[in-house]
């Protein structure tokens, strides 16, 4: 079938069941009254080494057409964090993805543990091993105007320190959590190892 022949909904529907797993982004912002938003987002990856970067896609509401709140505050701060979602953190960051009204907080109705970031004034996730703090450096509107993709810089990484060894991040210990289409997630499962054919920046994997 041809993509451009294809309504929203469907095409949505296929490029998620398609494209799997993907990573979460479990996004921290705060608005202009200080208030923090918690929202998890599949459309997330990281898009650069030098300086680091991730890149979130969020979609606009799909019956009114309105900027979601996240992506509202993070133009409005220029600030966000990215918090690895894992299985352990899987039911909070779950709940986090249903309808909660503009002037609410997640991490307040929920009872989300939260921790002050160095740099940007969102806060970071205390339950999440990983947290990057971010600071937008270009939104890009995609396609028909549905969809912006927003291009943070990293400007701190906080590890916990069983995931972390002061070189590597153990993704194993981490137990980071994957969308998959529909209503599911998935975990790593299992893993294969292949030698480096490339070396990468760092040398990571590389050699003995």
């Amino acid at each position: 079938m041809d993509g451009d022949q294809l309504d929203n909904e469907t095409a949505y529907r296929l490029i998620i069941g398609s494209v799997v797993p993907r990573p979460i982004a479990w996004v921290t912002s705060v608005d202009e009254a200080g208030r923090v938003n918690a929202a998890p987002f599949s459309s997330y990856n990281y898009v650069a080494t030098d300086p680091p970067m991730v890149a979130i896609g969020i979609v606009r509401r799909a019956i009114s057409g309105a900027i979601k709140d996240t992506a509202r505050n993070i133009v409005a701060s220029r600030e966000f964090v990215v918090n690895v979602a894992t299985e352990a953190t899987m039911e909070l960051m779950h709940r986090c993805g249903q309808e909660f009204a503009a002037e609410a907080s997640e991490t307040e109705a929920l009872g989300i543990p939260l921790l002050p970031s160095r740099h940007v004034r969102a806060p970071r996730i205390a339950l999440t091993p990983v947290q990057m703090e971010c600071r937008l450096d270009q939104a890009v509107t995609l396609g028909r105007g549905t969809n912006t993709l927003y291009i943070g810089e990293v400007v701190a990484f906080h590890f916990h320190e069983d995931v972390y060894d002061g070189r590597r991040v153990d993704s194993v210990k981490m137990r980071p959590l994957a969308r998959l289409g529909g209503p599911y997630y998935a975990a790593l499962g299992e893993i294969f190892e292949r030698p480096m054919l490339r070396k990468p920046p760092g040398g990571e994997g590389w050699g003995g």
